[in-house]
């Protein structure tokens, strides 16, 4: 997708409806989704973190940056996410964390993003996250300088490899709270994107197909 095609579209996607846990529930197995609206029910007190899904051009194409994350002993390792993390009691607001933490991981400065919309928060079950994604635009070429303490790699997704239904899979991974499960998921550079991440994509990507073809 052309980058200035794209941006002709930003009013429609601030309008248009979030379609939620229909979303999430595509990329969601559904022992996941049981064991969420489970949790939901009690006081879990979660920790709040804010993500950040950039758009931006690159060769004139609307592209979306990931990261994956470095290995360590922890829940999260190697993991494929958007830029973002914890909130902080000195941030603003959660969108502020996902501008920081943005800026933290891979070196673009909130001076450089124009926050488009909320998505809808989502809790990470394991690590007791409720994330709180926000769509973002730059509207120049960024030079992205990952930090090598958290960052391993980035992927460059083109919006339209997104659109394409050929790289939703169906696998099979290991979880630490769940054991080996079945899943949709999205292949992308040959590598497994699922869980959260693939529930934050879900939604925009039915967003965006909402708003390019009125009738999805």
């Amino acid at each position: 997708m052309n980058f200035q095609e794209f941006l002709q579209y930003v009013p429609k996607l601030i309008d248009v409806s979030l379609p939620a846990f229909k979303s999430h529930e595509k990329m969601g197995p559904l022992e996941r989704l049981q064991h969420y609206e489970k949790l939901n029910d009690t006081n879990k007190n979660p920790k709040m973190a804010g993500v950040m899904m950039l758009c931006y051009p690159k060769d004139n194409k609307a592209h979306i940056i990931l990261i994956i994350r470095n290995t360590y002993k922890g829940i999260h390792s190697a993991q494929i996410a958007f830029p973002g993390g914890k909130y902080e009691q000195e941030d603003q607001d959660f969108a502020f964390t996902a501008l920081r933490e943005t800026q933290e991981e891979i070196g673009i400065s909130p001076e450089k993003i124009e926050i488009v919309k909320s998505f809808t928060k989502l809790y990470i079950t394991p690590s007791n996250f409720m994330v709180h994604p926000f769509l973002g635009i730059s509207r120049e070429k960024l030079t992205f300088i990952p930090d090598p303490n958290e960052v391993s790699a980035i992927i460059e997704l083109p919006l339209s490899v997104l659109l394409n239904d050929s790289i939703v899979i169906e696998t099979n991974v290991s979880t630490s709270y769940l054991g080996d499960i079945d899943i949709t998921a999205f292949k992308i550079e040959n590598k497994i994107v699922w869980g959260a991440t693939a529930m934050m994509l879900s939604e925009l990507k039915d967003v965006l197909n909402e708003v390019l073809n009125p009738s999805f």
